[in-house]
């Protein structure tokens, strides 16, 4: 028997190896104590069983009551049949029990007391009974019904006396009863009906065919009641589900009609015998014979299927085979099934064995699934069961079976995930597991999923996982050492390892150099760390630097860091919180003038006010090897530099443009003309020269350099009728000279200084005019009493003026005013501020 208790493994057929892989409903435990002895001399024939006990008929007419577990309950039978007992019936209460026989005898006995006992001879075959689920009840009639040749209800009546009813003839005899509530339904050859005992009327007859075949004889009818209302029918492979239900008015009007309607649900056929019926929940458990015998002639072992009835047909869920004792000498009608509905367990009785199937809890079904290496249902199971209906199994000591059947199929990476899932905070089992992955070499399958948080493991294990990082991948050793907290290991001996790698491996090494410089940051020792980065021109540099204050450490480095990247290099020597002077950068970078220049030009940008113009002698001769178009802007705005060694250098380079500023700036504006005119040949740049110095020397010195070059003339007389007058170059040009142009020259300069002219003739014109028109309307204010602004204040007493009477103000034509009470000497003639000399009379208003 499959998926039997452990210890009745002994009793199995070698057959039993056998695995079924679909993973079961039920497990299965044959019953034993008592039971067993009862069996060894005698036979089961049928079982009733309730949710109290069970009852138990054997061939020589005995009926046991017997514990769930196969112990007797009372030490002798409770009545005695002369031939073997055909049915058991049991109330609801369990108050009761009736029995039949071939020996016509019908015993209703009483297991508290016998008021309502009976026993009753009908000198007639009797194959089946059923009493009433009510007959504990006082006043129900305390009724049962017998089947024979024909059905009969006996009901108890006044005065205690027996009444009988028969209520249906059956065609062949009555083969099985089933009762439920006031339904009763019975086999015949003909088919099953169902009667209602409250209208006393047949509501259906189902027959076994169309055609009206009889059943055959060898072949029982199982019929059991999955609730009030719902009827189970099985003959010999055909399965047919019933249901009862009220008619609707609609139905009733006009007809005369039963109640109630019995309904077909579902109807489908198997490929075995039938030996009994049940319900699981939605499910049907079947048990079943094979049609086929075995090589021998004989019966193979039974079956008990759950399936999930559809409308004409059925899935199975699990089928598991039985070894019932004596199973080979039995056929499909040696099998009885019964069950207690609430419990969901199910008797399998044979005539020499009983076997209780029982619905896999979580334990069960974790085991089963275990020992099928179904690991992941297993953890799944497990996992939605935790804290509810396991007893045996847990999330741990399930996973770690996985965990062990994982590194046995070499999944090393799904074993490392579950590994997070399975050992939760527990630092004892952790390290328990990683040494596991130690010993096949896949450390790196656990690494990512090593507890790093508020739990930690020893150091010693997180070493040896960089460890073989270290030999096996030295990319995911640098990941660990920038992505691990350096607590969780001891860095020093990290540091050696790599040391000691470096040495005898060529591969790798940058990998590994930059490895070591975070690990000598994370050991404090930062010049080891710069020297690393530095030599692997790493850009962390900086920030290394930057993060740890390292600014003292980086004077001999600085040359290096440029190497690295110039343009950050700068920007970071710049930064203010570098705290590193431009001395010490200027004096590290003496020997390499182009970084010198790099350096300095972006300082001199910055324009920091403790290098302001420092280093413009230094940045004039860099400005002239690297950047000239840089040199003339820096002469321009500094005065920082030494004039005669930037003359020098401008003079040696031929620098003219920088010349002639430079000249110009020591005040020798001759040669710096003459090299705007000769080296430069620029008339336009050399006027514009002459206009902003404003020389006449300089104006006559350009004069002169164009009086034989006619070019120059014609431009000269063009542009300086403006500044200069004509006549001084006219008067100087030579009569025998060819000059292109030379009259529209000389009208444009004659235009130019006619214009000129008029502009200062309108300029004076305009001032007089102002001059004269503000004071008339200064007068005209004083006239209207107008208060006077700020500016017209008496200049004795520093008073503003208000005119209120014309006899209070005095005002002069130097525009002074006075209150003429504040003036000592009323016939004044000239203003007392200025002193003048001039005979000028006061307007007195």
């Amino acid at each position: 028997m499959e998926n039997n208790n452990k210890n009745d493994q002994s009793s199995q057929d070698d057959s039993d190896s056998d695995v079924d892989e679909v993973e079961p409903r039920l497990k299965y435990i044959r019953m034993k104590h008592d039971l067993e002895h009862i069996l060894q001399e005698d036979a089961a024939s049928c079982i009733a069983v309730h949710p109290k006990f069970l009852c138990l008929g054997t061939h020589w007419g005995m009926v046991h009551l017997l514990d769930h577990q196969g112990n007797k309950i009372k030490s002798k039978t409770l009545q005695e049949h002369s031939v073997a007992v055909n049915q058991l019936s049991i109330d609801q209460k369990g108050d009761y029990i009736a029995s039949c026989s071939d020996d016509g005898k019908v015993y209703i006995y009483g297991l508290y007391n016998t008021e309502n006992n009976h026993t009753l001879s009908m000198g007639r075959l009797i194959k089946s009974i059923a009493i009433d689920p009510c007959y504990y009840k006082t006043g129900s009639g305390h009724r049962f019904i017998t089947g024979d040749d024909e059905l009969v209800l006996y009901e108890k009546t006044f005065l205690s006396r027996m009444k009988s009813t028969i209520l249906c003839k059956a065609e062949g005899g009555v083969k099985s009863i089933a009762w439920s509530g006031h339904f009763v339904a019975w086999a015949s050859d003909i088919g099953v009906r169902v009667y209602d005992l409250n209208a006393k009327c047949s509501l259906v007859l189902i027959t076994w065919s169309r055609s009206g075949e009889a059943l055959p004889e060898h072949y029982r009818c199982n019929l059991r009641w999955s609730n009030d209302r719902t009827l189970l029918i099985a003959w010999v492979d055909v399965v047919r589900i019933c249901q009862i239900r009220k008619r609707s008015m609609q139905e009733m009007v006009n007809r005369d009609l039963p109640e109630y309607v019995v309904d077909p649900i579902s109807t489908f056929q198997v490929d075995f015998y039938i030996s009994g019926i049940a319900p699981l929940q939605n499910q049907l458990v079947l048990l079943g014979s094979l049609k086929e015998l075995d090589e021998d002639g004989k019966s193979q072992r039974p079956t008990l299927h759950v399936v999930e009835p559809r409308y004409q047909d059925f899935s199975t869920i699990c089928a598991n085979y039985l070894t019932l004792r004596g199973y080979k000498e039995y056929s499909c009608n040696d099998y009885h099934l019964d069950f207690l509905k609430d419990e969901n367990r199910y008797f399998i009785v044979s005539p020499k064995d009983i076997v209780v199937a029982s619905l896999y809890d979580a334990d069960d079904r974790i085991e089963w699934l275990l020992s099928h290496k179904k690991f992941e249902q297993a953890l799944e199971a497990v996992t939605l069961n935790v804290g509810k209906d396991c007893k045996k199994y847990t999330l741990l000591n399930v996973g770690r079976v996985y965990l062990d059947h994982l590194l046995d199929c070499g999944k090393y990476d799904e074993a490392g995930k579950l590994c997070l899932k399975v050992l939760g905070r527990d630092k004892k089992l952790w390290e328990e597991e990683v040494y596991k992955f130690a010993r096949v070499h896949q450390l790196r399958s656990i690494s990512s999923y090593l507890p790093r948080g508020d739990i930690t493991l020893d150091p010693m294990i997180y070493e040896m996982v960089l460890y073989e990082y270290l030999q096996m991948d030295p990319d995911g050793f640098l990941e660990l050492v920038k992505e691990w907290s350096p607590k969780l290991y001891t860095v020093a001996a990290v540091v050696n390892g790599v040391l000691e790698h470096l040495i005898i491996h060529s591969k790798s090494q940058n990998v590994l150099k930059e490895a070591l410089a975070i690990l000598y940051i994370h050991d404090k020792k930062y010049d080891k760390a710069l020297a690393q980065y530095l030599q692997l021109r790493h850009k962390d540099v900086f920030q290394l630097i930057q993060r740890y204050n390292l600014y003292t450490s980086i004077y001999n480095m600085i040359e290096s860091l440029m190497d690295l990247d110039a343009e950050r290099a700068i920007q970071f020597l710049l930064d203010k919180d570098s705290k590193i002077s431009s001395d010490i950068v200027v004096q590290m970078l003496k020997e390499n003038p182009h970084y010198l220049y790099m350096y300095l030009d972006a300082l001199d940008m910055k324009d920091t006010k403790d290098s302001k113009g420092k280093y413009h002698g230094l940045l004039v001769q860099l400005y002239a090897d690297y950047a000239r178009e840089k040199l003339l802007p820096l002469l321009r705005r500094s005065d920082n530099y030494p004039i005669q060694q930037t003359l020098d250098i401008c003079s040696e380079r031929k620098f003219y443009p920088e010349l002639v500023y430079l000249l110009g700036k020591i005040g020798n504006m001759s040669e710096a003309l003459a090299l705007m005119t000769r080296e430069l040949n620029d008339t336009e740049s050399a006027i514009a020269f002459c206009q902003e110095h404003d020389d006449e020397e300089l104006w006559n010195d350009l004069i002169t350099y164009a009086l034989d070059k006619p070019k120059a003339i014609k431009f000269l007389l063009q542009k300086i009728g403006t500044y200069v007058n004509p006549r001084l170059m006219i008067q100087n040009i030579k009569p025998d000279l060819e000059i292109p142009g030379l009259k529209q020259a000389l009208v444009k300069m004659m235009c130019d200084y006619n214009l000129q002219v008029s502009v200062q003739e309108g300029f004076k014109k305009i001032l007089s005019n102002d001059y004269f028109n503000l004071h008339e309307r200064l007068v005209r204010s004083h006239q209207k009493g107008l208060f006077i602004n700020d500016d017209y204040k008496c200049g004795a007493c520093d008073r503003k003026i208000i005119m209120r009477e014309p006899k209070d103000l005095v005002v002069f034509y130097c525009k002074h005013s006075f209150h003429q009470d504040c003036l000592k000497v009323k016939l004044i003639k000239n203003c007392v501020i200025c002193n003048s000399q001039k005979d000028v009379s006061p307007g007195r208003k």
